[in-house]
């Protein structure tokens, strides 16, 4: 697992008073930088080799100014070029979002997905979802 720590923003929030829904796809997608160096160790975008297939967010409570949040971000699924992305937002110990991202290891020369490395899948391995938390 990797972590993710972040301070909201008061312009985060809305007007009912909470984190505005659409700062969790912004946030997860900031948390999945540990993941993308795997990739792409620098993060040139010259050298990028994922694509974005799908995202799906969950909202399970709400977030709030003035408490810090914590990304949790797991593998949970790896295929032959593809491996979807687990991220839960947490705050104050409560579970209040959970995230899913589908990545493709892609040749953009090519315009074609390619097996993920050995090496990658190995280490992307490392940071499958425990069992009890899926």
């Amino acid at each position: 697992m990797w972590h993710y720590q972040l301070t909201p923003a008061f312009l985060d929030t809305d007007a009912l008073g909470h984190i505005n829904n659409t700062n969790l796809p912004r946030w997860f997608e900031a948390a999945r930088n540990d993941v993308f160096r795997l990739f792409t160790p620098d993060l040139d975008p010259q050298q990028w080799r994922l694509i974005l297939a799908r995202i799906e967010v969950d909202f399970l409570g709400e977030l709030f100014f003035g408490h810090d949040i914590e990304i949790r971000t797991y593998i949970g699924r790896l295929g032959n070029s593809s491996f979807t992305v687990i991220q839960q937002a947490w705050q104050q110990g409560e579970l209040a979002a959970q995230g899913k991202a589908t990545l493709v290891h892609y040749d953009f020369s090519e315009q074609q997905a390619v097996p993920l490395p050995d090496d990658i899948r190995a280490e992307l391995t490392h940071h499958l979802l425990p069992q009890e938390e899926g």
